[in-house]
């Protein structure tokens, strides 16, 4: 089957094309500038770049590849939406109507916009199920009940600043809130919480968006967010199970065990629609 792509950075969208050739799809990448990697042109059936305010020419591309559905992979950064963004007029006209101007209701926008012209958004994590997280301890090392309370804890502030699209990830210690991802993203929110701790060690909470769809916005940890843990000192991921992207995930995991950091994937709550 011929699938679209729309690309941003990281390492999602290359494990999805890679897992789309093996698995005989032809995708049709449109690739985000100066997000996603050139990389990519390798694996895809055909490549395209647009920018990041360019939606007539997203749209063209698609029609012109005669793709139906088209997922999105990767991350654009919050800034460059909100900052860097030069709206052509099918852009414009879509962000005139938005009554928030969060990355939710501009993503959901732009998926009327595509239905509108044939195309629909599909499942972001179509290719990648064997990478979402199961439920349960992953590493070698459990939760300490000092890790497990602080967990507690965090699932329930990280649920709600997710559900509020603020960000997906908050760091805890000792039952306390340190820090919440914003627009910098987990592992400079990580660096941040660090600083304000004095070597008392954190624990790492993503949550989900509680939506039933996983058509965007999927949280996303791998091999860089070992690493910045084992930076920070930060002991512990908690992360919603069947919701959450585990990239490279046999190596995530056994980078954990040798820092000595514990996974579990956690039931989300009932997602709402």
């Amino acid at each position: 089957m011929k699938y679209g792509m729309i690309a941003g950075n990281g390492r999602f969208p290359l494990l999805a094309l890679e897992t789309a050739r093996r698995e005989g799809h032809e995708i049709a990448v449109v690739a985000i500038e100066n997000e996603a990697s050139a990389e990519l042109k390798s694996l895809a059936t055909s490549f395209h770049w647009v920018n990041i305010g360019q939606l007539g020419k997203l749209i063209d591309v698609l029609k012109n590849e005669q793709v139906s559905e088209v997922m999105m992979t990767g991350q654009v950064k919050h800034v460059s939406i909100f900052s860097g963004i030069t709206p052509d007029w099918r852009l414009l006209k879509l962000l005139t109507s938005l009554k928030e101007k969060n990355t939710a209701a501009l993503i959901q926008g732009v998926g009327r916009v595509l239905a509108e012209e044939g195309i629909t958004l599909v499942d972001s994590t179509r290719l990648l199920k064997p990478l979402l997280a199961p439920e349960g301890v992953l590493t070698r090392r459990k939760l300490s009940k000092e890790e497990e309370a602080d967990v507690r804890y965090g699932r329930r502030i990280a649920a709600v600043l997710a559900a509020a699209d603020i960000g997906q990830s908050v760091a805890i210690s000792e039952k306390a809130c340190v820090a919440a991802e914003a627009m910098e993203g987990t592992d400079a929110m990580l660096r941040r919480a660090a600083t304000l701790t004095n070597g008392k060690p954190l624990r790492l909470v993503k949550a989900s968006n509680g939506r039933a769809h996983l058509l965007f916005d999927v949280p996303v940890a791998g091999l860089a967010t070992i690493d910045a843990m084992a930076e920070t000192g930060t002991t512990a991921l908690a992360v919603d199970a069947g919701r959450t992207l585990l990239l490279d995930k046999e190596r995530m995991i056994e980078k954990a065990n040798a820092h000595q950091i514990a996974i579990v994937g956690y039931r989300p709550e009932e997602p709402t629609q």
